[in-house]
């Protein structure tokens, strides 16, 4: 196909996704009774009527609107940049686990390797406000899979998403971030050099165009895409209420796997995992565990965590020891401390009853009301 033929099919498939009044359900009534959207366009009203109410049908059959040729010509231009796509459901690029789940996106914006989507995958998602221990296990995790083959698959939030971004990029399986703005927005800003990592060894996707702001409603529609791209789904920390047990029920609605870290019995962050498992995810303990489910072959060994670089007070000392009993040492690799200092903050905190000393030394936070 030439260059004007290819902007002139991509200009149809736009014009339809933007058509006032036409969602994902309207856009595969008249994909389905007319086939390509230029068949769409030049079908008479009374045809389109069959298919469509009036409102939608005289949209359809008038000339497009100045805005909307105008975000055309805009969405046209940056596909045309490199590392830039635009995929539609008739292009050979568009991932075909998307055509399995029920409302696959008209269009999809990438930016960055789009051979990645069709790759084998595992989503890690978990809560933004994640532990440290929980940010170690997420990165961890997804740089194992992600040496072995698999690509991570991520919402680009903070927290545990953030991590497993990070750890994928490490691998060969590299990462995918699906956003819930428009690929040429970054959100949160504070990824943003994440983002720009991701752009260049990964892929950025998403369904929405060009412009689109950080609308609320707009995250948690962006899950299924999250599942629908991956085998199975592993949650690596989540609240009872957390967004990414709706990324989990998508997954299991779809088919995928469902894999869940379980956590210490005080940790907030850990009902969600716990929940999961309760209802039939597998629980894994390693990435190894992943790999068996899915059937992967040759996982490396996992790597040691990765100490911290900044000291830390008596709060970020806290959030560092996580829920689960740790020895001193480790914790001052994750500190970055010194293990005299760590020691006095430790003796300070025991005294105040914010941690216990286990035998062999280990220190385990307590529990608060």
């Amino acid at each position: 196909m030439t260059q004007a033929g290819w902007a002139h099919e991509l200009a149809q498939w736009l014009r339809l996704e933007r058509t006032p009044g036409v969602g994902l359900e309207t856009a595969r009534r008249l994909l389905a009774a007319f086939g390509l959207p230029a068949n769409i366009f030049s079908a008479d009203l009374p045809a389109l009527l069959q298919v469509v109410p009036d409102r939608v049908a005289r949209a359809l059959a008038c000339p497009a609107p100045d805005d909307i040729r105008a975000q055309i010509d805009k969405t046209l231009e940056w596909a045309a940049q490199p590392g830039n796509h635009v995929l539609t459901l008739a292009d050979e690029q568009y991932p075909k686990t998307l055509l399995d789940i029920a409302d696959p996106p008209l269009v999809l914006y990438a930016k960055g390797r789009v051979e990645l989507l069709t790759a084998a995958a595992l989503a890690v998602v978990g809560s933004r406000n994640a532990t440290t221990q929980g940010m170690v296990n997420a990165e961890q995790f997804s740089s194992v899979l992600s040496e072995a083959g698999l690509s991570i698959i991520s919402g680009l939030a903070l927290g545990i998403d953030t991590a497993a971004h990070t750890g994928g990029l490490r691998g060969a399986g590299s990462t995918v971030a699906v956003i819930g703005t428009g690929a040429d927005i970054v959100y949160p800003a504070r990824n943003r050099a994440l983002a720009h990592r991701i752009a260049e060894s990964g892929c950025i996707l998403s369904e929405y165009p060009l412009g689109m702001g950080a609308l609320a409603a707009n995250f948690p529609r962006r899950n299924r895409i999250i599942s629908g791209l991956s085998q199975g789904v592993l949650v690596v920390e989540a609240a009872a209420q957390s967004g990414s047990l709706i990324t989990a029920r998508m997954a299991g609605e779809q088919g995928r796997d469902v894999f869940a870290i379980p956590g210490s019995i005080h940790s907030p962050l850990s009902k969600g995992c716990h929940l999961l498992i309760k209802q039939g995810a597998k629980l894994v303990e390693s990435a190894q565990d992943v790999l068996e489910e899915l059937r992967v072959v040759a996982a490396p060994k996992v790597p040691a965590p990765k100490a911290e670089s900044e000291p830390v007070g008596a709060h970020a000392l806290l959030a560092a020891i996580g829920f689960d009993p740790v020895a001193p040492d480790i914790l001052a690799l994750r500190c970055d401390m010194d293990i005299a200092a760590l020691n006095a903050e430790l003796l300070t905190l025991e005294i105040d009853g914010h941690i216990e000393r286990l035998a062999g030394g280990m220190v385990r936070r307590l529990a608060t009301p």
